[in-house]
């Protein structure tokens, strides 16, 4: 099972607040350690390399354990970055493109607004941060 996309622009979630990106301020939480590396290497990680390198930094995970504990962090289903808090609520679109490399837009950006409305990208919103009337939330 992966998390990562191809050729696709998740977008801020539809329930957001936020009206441009902001750099998470939690030293350590999931939220700066993705916007840190995102935005020091753009396109460099997908989203499966991302979210276990978050996974291995947070839990200090030397780097001769990372083949090990990278087996055992995928044995279980992980969410994809649709769930992220920098589209949740940081206000971070990720641009997923045709190798599966990511980068993040903050949504006052020219670049956002570019990459939400392109025709050759497949277009999904963040997943909402509260419940909707029903009690699912959307997916």
């Amino acid at each position: 099972m992966t998390t990562n996309y191809v050729a696709t622009f998740i977008t801020v979630s539809p329930d957001s607040t936020v009206t441009m990106g902001q750099a998470p301020s939690k030293a350590g939480s999931t939220a700066q350690i993705q916007h840190q590396l995102l935005t020091a290497q753009p396109y460099y990680f997908t989203s499966d390399e991302l979210l276990f390198e978050v996974h291995a930094i947070r839990q200090g995970i030397a780097p001769e354990d990372r083949a090990r504990a990278r087996e055992a962090f995928f044995a279980k289903p992980q969410a994809c970055l649709r769930a992220s808090p920098l589209v949740k609520q940081f206000g971070w679109g990720v641009h997923h493109d045709a190798d599966s490399k990511i980068a993040a837009y903050g949504i006052e950006t020219d670049a956002y607004r570019e990459l939400s409305t392109r025709k050759d990208l497949k277009i999904v919103a963040g997943m909402r941060s509260q419940r909707q009337p029903g009690g699912s939330l959307e997916k």
